[in-house]
Formats: C-alpha cells, structure tokens, sequence
C-alpha cells in the first residue's frame, strides 16, 4: 500500500514536471525526497514542516506545524506559519476523511472541496546527501 501510494505521487510529480516550463516548489522539494529518500517521522510536534498547496497551474509553499501520532499527522494540528513566527490553524474541509499517513517524509495527497491538493513535507526527515565519486579531468594531452 505505502509503495502504490508513493509511486502515485511520484508518478503525479513527474507528469506535473514534463507539462510545466519551470517546476513548482513542491515539485523541487519532492524531487530531493524522491534521491535522497527519508527518515520515519517521529510522533510529536514537528515545527519546521512545508505546506504544500497546489490548484490547477499554482502551486506555493508555506511553513508550519503539525502534530503526529502513532505515525498519522492530526488534521486538526495542522498551522501555518506568520512571518513573525505565530501560528494560524489551516482549516480546510476535505473529501475523504481518511488517516493523514506519511510516506517517505511525504503526507498523502489531500483533496479539499475546493480542488485544492495539500501535502505536508517533513523537511528534518530528508537522509544527508550521499558522497559522491571523484571525477577524472578531461585529458587535455599536449
């Protein structure tokens, strides 16, 4: 089930990639998850998610907080963040009431009533970059 869902949202990511001149902020962040892969999301408050909201060609990205337990994100704990660092519950209403689950450092997508799609991004989870080979110089004989 995990698998399907993240290679939905893979398979989602690519095809928004291909139809757009320039990537959204949620695509680049996904593309990082998707190389670097991610730790499990710990239950508690988690203050440095990104919130992902995408309608049609928009697309934008905000911080906040969100609360997990028992590995599922609380829809009700769901805040974005003000500039000057206070917080505002996001308050939605959602076609499926389903556990928000957590794959890969990647809530599942959620469908509003109004068509708005929102995805949650633990970026603390992302795994570190992995060291890279050396590369050889190009010849360059004389």
């Amino acid at each position: 089930m995990k698998n399907l869902l993240f290679s939905s949202l893979l398979l989602f990511t690519c095809i928004n990639l291909f139809a757009q001149g320039s990537p959204t902020c949620f695509q680049k962040y996904a593309k990082v998850f998707e190389v670097r892969g991610a730790n499990q999301v710990k239950d508690g408050l988690h203050k440095d998610v990104i919130i992902s909201i995408r309608k049609g060609s928009f697309a934008d990205c905000f911080l906040g907080k969100v609360k997990v337990l028992n590995g599922v994100i609380l829809s009700k704990s769901i805040e974005l963040s003000f500039i000057d660092d206070s917080f505002e519950p996001f308050v939605r209403s959602y076609k499926s009431q389903d556990a928000i689950t957590i794959v890969e450092g990647i809530s599942r997508t959620l469908l509003t009533n109004d068509e708005e799609l929102i995805n949650i991004m633990f970026v603390s989870t992302i795994k570190p970059k992995k060291k890279a080979f050396k590369r050889a110089p190009e010849p360059s004989f004389n």
